[in-house]
């Protein structure tokens, strides 16, 4: 079985010990590094080149969004979940601009942050879904359409897409439409080489300004 090596940083000392801890007690993931600011988050990830990232987004000398950033630079595969006590649309939508794949509230249940994790690890997304909806609808808003749709998606790939936008997992994907999970892997894969993105929020957020899914098709 794969281990999920994990960076946790935050500046509240009990609750990063807390999830270290929790994270440390899963079969399938080991703690490589842990940091109290965000400085010390980006030279770690540098060093360790985790799979999964946990950063808080309220953290000194470096704060979690810009921290996101300079982590994604300096080690591009490293997924970036951010756990946040702040739900506000600014912090979710600089944190999906600066590259991070997942976003939950600190009042998040473990077994949600620990499945985020393994979500993340899997090349997945997870946003908290009431800020997903205002975050989404802000960009597709702010954007104007008439982006080269040379490369549209085949037909099968939007309805990857579409239950991608849904929530539903690679798995779930797959059981919808009788197909294996490889096959959807590799849609995935042929759908952010041809919208030039890197994550499934990335893909959402293209297929909204495109009009090809609306905010209805959103969890």
């Amino acid at each position: 079985m794969e281990t999920i090596r994990v960076l946790v940083a935050d500046d509240h000392p009990t609750f990063r010990e807390g999830l270290v801890r929790v994270v440390a007690d899963q079969d399938d993931m080991e703690v490589v590094a842990q940091a109290g600011d965000g400085e010390e988050a980006v030279q770690l990830a540098s060093q360790v080149r985790p799979d999964v990232a946990v950063l808080d987004v309220a953290m000194p000398k470096l704060n979690g969004i810009e921290a996101t950033r300079l982590i994604k630079e300096v080690s591009p595969k490293t997924a970036v979940l951010i756990v946040s006590a702040y739900g506000h649309d600014p912090y979710v939508l600089g944190a999906i601009e600066a590259g991070a794949s997942g976003y939950l509230l600190k009042e998040a249940r473990i077994w949600e942050l620990v499945n985020a994790v393994r979500s993340l690890h899997a090349g997945e997304t997870v946003l908290d879904p009431t800020a997903a909806r205002k975050v989404f609808g802000r960009l597709v808003h702010s954007t104007s359409r008439g982006r080269d749709t040379s490369q549209r998606l085949h037909q099968r790939e939007l309805e990857v897409l579409k239950l991608a936008t849904k929530g539903m997992s690679n798995k779930e994907i797959a059981v919808a439409l009788s197909i294996s999970v490889r096959t959807v892997q590799a849609h995935l894969v042929n759908i952010f080489n041809k919208l030039e993105v890197s994550s499934r929020t990335e893909a959402v957020i293209r297929a909204l300004k495109e009009g090809w899914v609306t905010l209805d098709d959103l969890p």
